[in-house]
């Protein structure tokens, strides 16, 4: 290679100084050719160094020496020479281009390049060079020069152990390195410009957490929550139990007392407040609301009053529910009244209001149109259910609103489809078309389907449908006429006050219809389609009552009478019916009678009709309406007679044709009247029935003396007025006072002059209420 003329500025060989990288000064040899400037014009830059191949090449006895390899401390001593390998092979870099082994012109031997390399200690006091020698135009680092560079610290590595040769490096370096100066290696620390690689922004790695760090992050993440948790608990129950504290000695936060808010006052003045607020209301009349009628109830007489301690104390007790302090704080506590009262009393005021809405259930029914059969649909029924209305009276009674009193349902037995299969199976079969019913001695009967529609009723099945049959009664009153001339009639025997003196008449045996056999035989082909006709059943009547059983009885004469007048046509009619059952009836010593049990069932099928009952407080139609003036009569007439009473209820509202105290009522299988003959002897009943009044008589031995007494009438109550909604049953009426009255029986024995009182019986009277009809 030719070599460069020296220019002016050019420094000799000996001064020629390497650039200033941070680190030790570079000297280079003279007949080093100078490596361009990577910002020299005068030539192309170099191309940048390849790195060394990574396998075995011709000289892999050969070690690259790399920049970053440890370097010998200064004053050290010389490096001694490694040993020659075993097979004197050992190639220099040149050697590997094709040149000879020694290194040409100031170059240090390749020995003492190797022990530099391997970082060989000097021994102290002794200056290392360290020559470099420059490559070809290409010099390692200058093709770097316009990269970024850090400065690096070389650090002396130890020696290795085994000094032999060994593989090239795979880190890139420049192929001939001068050698360096002791100059520049004394400078401690060596360091050397690298370029810094600008690498690629990567993402994350996640790597697995270490002992000590990610690891205990959830540990101490749960510590953390534990803390603040364990904080606001105590912070909590700081706040609660300060509340507590603060709240003491007045009424609790929020309070209410029958819409009065109190809470915060102290319970001086919260009494007051609620005094000015509620004895107004508690003075007045309070509204009440049955289903859609409404009426008032006089807190007075119903025995209501306010416990105004025990109120106060409810209103004032602090509740220890943290729950229901937080609340507070946003919504009110309604706490009620607390009341004394007049249990009886309070029953006996809503039991006045019973008649208003009080109804039993009705059951289907088919009755006829002329021929046509139209459905009856069922309807429950409802009352007052006194124990639940006592109860919400109690609570709203001050509240000033009116109250909506608790009813309880009374379902029905039969259904709307019960209905429609009775009119489908047995209404539209039995009227049809005529049907005959034949009797002995030729007599016989026809029945018209408007005949038949007259006889034919329908009742409630036990498995709830509806059943059709032919009232024997209803029969009886058709066919008697017709059948009469076939029949033998039969009398019981009795005894005839006619003339003063009692006179047996004599029992008679009879023969005739059975007319509730022949009625149960009507029944399969009345509603079949062929074969409509049936004969009639006839059958032997004895009496009842013969002759000697009845001079058995010992009657000697009448013991007591009664007689109560005024009813209606209809009414009659279910009277009557009433008197003949119950006429003739013997009752033994020790024996005890049930009305009810002589009656039952007062339907359309025993003989009953419809007629004027009082319900919903106030007049209606039902059937066997007029039976309650038997049992009064009844009543009196065992009173009188000094039987024992047994069982017995007064109207709810006073009948002005009875004898106030002193009557009694009947209700379907609910109400009865008993009473128990105690004499010795048995006691006959007798009934009379004119189109006016009714009279029954005791025949049997007279053995008291009965007198009654009558208190006066007390505490009168008004009348209620009670509206009933546009479109409802209603018949209006001007009602009348509610009062009460005793009755006092006393009996002197007429043996023994032995007098004896019965304890006195005080009835209440319900005000009848004044019934006004919606528009």
């Amino acid at each position: 290679m030719p070599e460069r003329q020296a220019t002016p500025g050019d420094t000799t060989a000996g001064e020629r100084e390497a650039p200033d990288l941070d680190g030790p000064t570079v000297e280079a040899p003279q007949d080093a050719p100078a490596a361009p400037s990577p910002g020299r014009a005068d030539g192309p830059p170099a191309p940048r160094p390849r790195p060394a191949p990574s396998g075995p090449t011709d000289n892999d006895d050969f070690e690259v020496p790399h920049p970053l390899a440890p370097q010998p401390r200064p004053g050290t001593g010389p490096i001694p020479a490694p040993a020659a390998p075993a097979n004197g092979a050992s190639k220099t870099p040149d050697a590997a281009d094709g040149q000879s082994g020694e290194p040409a012109g100031d170059a240090a031997p390749a020995e003492e390049r190797r022990d530099v390399q391997n970082g060989a200690q000097q021994p102290s006091g002794t200056e290392q060079t360290v020559v470099l020698r420059p490559g070809p135009a290409s010099a390692w680092f200058e093709p770097w020069a316009d990269d970024p560079t850090q400065a690096l610290p070389l650090t002396a590595a130890a020696p290795p152990a085994d000094e032999g040769p060994t593989r090239p490096s795979a880190l890139p370096g420049p192929p001939n390195q001068a050698p360096i100066s002791q100059a520049m290696a004394s400078v401690d620390p060596i360091t050397e410009r690298l370029p810094v690689t600008q690498a690629q922004e990567q993402p994350p790695t996640q790597l697995p957490p270490s002992a000590g760090t990610d690891g205990d992050r959830p540990r101490r993440r749960g510590r953390k929550i534990l803390l603040t948790v364990a904080a606001l608990v105590v912070l909590a129950g700081l706040a609660y139990g300060g509340d507590v504290l603060l709240s003491q000695g007045t009424i609790p936060r929020g309070v209410t007392v029958a819409g009065v808010s109190v809470g915060g006052l102290e319970p001086a003045a919260a009494e007051q407040k609620l005094r000015a607020a509620i004895e107004p209301r508690a003075s007045k009349p309070v509204q009440v609301r049955l289903d859609e009628a409404t009426s008032t109830l006089d807190p007075k007489a119903a025995g209501l009053a306010v416990d105004w301690p025990a109120t106060m104390a409810a209103a004032g007790e602090q509740p220890l529910n943290p729950i229901t302090r937080l609340t507070s704080l946003f919504q009110s506590r309604d706490v009620d009244v607390v009341s004394t009262v007049d249990a009886p009393r309070l029953d006996a005021a809503l039991t006045e209001l019973e008649p208003i809405v009080n109804r039993p259930a009705s059951e289907g029914n088919v009755r006829f149109d002329g021929l046509t059969p139209v459905a009856v649909a069922p309807a429950p029924g409802q009352e007052l259910d006194i124990a639940a209305a006592a109860a919400v009276v109690r609570r709203d009674w001050v509240s000033g609103t009116t109250i909506q009193l608790p009813l309880a349902t009374i379902p029905p037995v039969t259904s709307p489809q019960s209905v429609e299969k009775a009119i489908a199976s047995v209404a539209r079969p039995a009227v049809a078309a005529p049907f005959t019913v034949t009797g002995e001695g030729g007599t016989s009967i026809t029945l018209t389907p408007q005949q038949i529609a007259t006889v034919l009723v329908f009742k409630p099945g036990p498995a709830g449908d509806l059943i059709g049959e032919v009232n024997p009664a209803a029969l009886e009153q058709v066919a008697a006429p017709a059948f009469a001339p076939s029949e033998r009639p039969g009398r019981d025997a009795t005894i005839d006050f006619a003339t003063g003196a009692p006179v047996v008449v004599p029992s008679q045996d009879g023969r005739g219809v059975d007319y509730a056999a022949t009625a149960a035989a009507m029944g399969p082909p009345l509603i079949g389609t062929a074969g409509r006709q049936v004969a009639a059943v006839y059958a032997e009547k004895p009496a009842a009552m013969t002759t000697e059983k009845l001079k058995e009885l010992g009657i000697t004469g009448l013991v007591s009478e009664f007689t109560t007048r005024g009813f209606a046509a209809d009414s009659g009619q279910n009277i009557k019916r009433a008197a003949e059952q119950v006429n003739g009836t013997v009752v033994q010593p020790g024996e005890t009678f049930s009305l009810n049990a002589r009656t039952n069932p007062r339907d359309a099928t025993n003989g009953y009709v419809e007629a004027g009952i009082i319900e919903d407080g106030h007049p209606s139609r039902g059937i066997g309406g007029g039976v309650s003036q038997v049992a009064t009569t009844l009543y009196n007439a065992a009173y009188f007679a000094g039987l024992t009473l047994v069982e017995h209820k007064e109207h709810s509202f006073y009948i002005s044709r009875y004898p106030p105290g002193r009557e009694a009522t009947v209700f379907d299988n609910i109400i009865d009247l008993k009473f128990r003959n105690d004499t010795p002897t048995a006691i006959m009943i007798q009934t009379v029935w004119t189109p006016s009044s009714i009279t029954v008589r005791m025949l049997g031995t007279k053995y008291y003396e009965v007198t009654s007494a009558t208190g006066p009438r007390t505490l009168p109550t008004e009348p209620k007025t009670v509206t009933i909604p546009s479109g409802e049953p209603c018949s209006p009426s001007k009602g009348a006072p509610g009062f009460t009255v005793t009755d006092t029986r006393t009996l002197r024995n007429l043996k023994t002059g032995e007098v004896r009182t019965d304890p006195t019986r005080t009835v209440r009277y319900n005000p009848s209420p004044i019934v006004e009809c919606g528009s």
